[in-house]
């Protein structure tokens, strides 16, 4: 049993940055993969980026490749997402997702616990 609770989100003009933080309770944090995952309105959820339990290991969805960043601190129990030159596109809800074991894969029916999301608006 996970809880996850994502902040950071906001408005910010095309270009700007932002950085979400996800914090899970419990003790299992340092062994499972974590993702982010975001949904506009009319869309299927989107992988954005995942991160194995040791944070050696990333996959970024080519569309922010070179532009996000993810990191996590174990010992906060904590994951990010620094997000960069952003774009309107990016406009979505941003869902912190937890697997209970394997890597941090694209599909999102791989992941057991999910945040409540946080909304990432971007201007032009």
């Amino acid at each position: 049993q996970v809880q996850l609770v994502e902040s950071g989100g906001g408005l910010v003009q095309a270009g700007g940055s932002l950085r979400l933080s996800c914090v899970a309770s419990g003790r299992t944090f340092s062994r499972r993969a974590m993702g982010w995952f975001r949904q506009a309105p009319g869309k299927e959820r989107e992988f954005v980026v995942a991160i194995s339990s040791n944070g050696g290991i990333t996959n970024y969805a080519d569309s922010v490749k070179g532009r996000f960043t993810i990191s996590r601190d174990n010992a906060k129990n904590t994951v990010y997402l620094q997000m960069g030159s952003l774009k309107p596109e990016d406009t979505a809800v941003y869902y912190c997702a937890a697997r209970t074991t394997g890597y941090g894969t694209r599909w999102y029916g791989d992941y057991d616990y999910w945040g409540q999301g946080t909304q990432v608006t971007v201007s032009s």
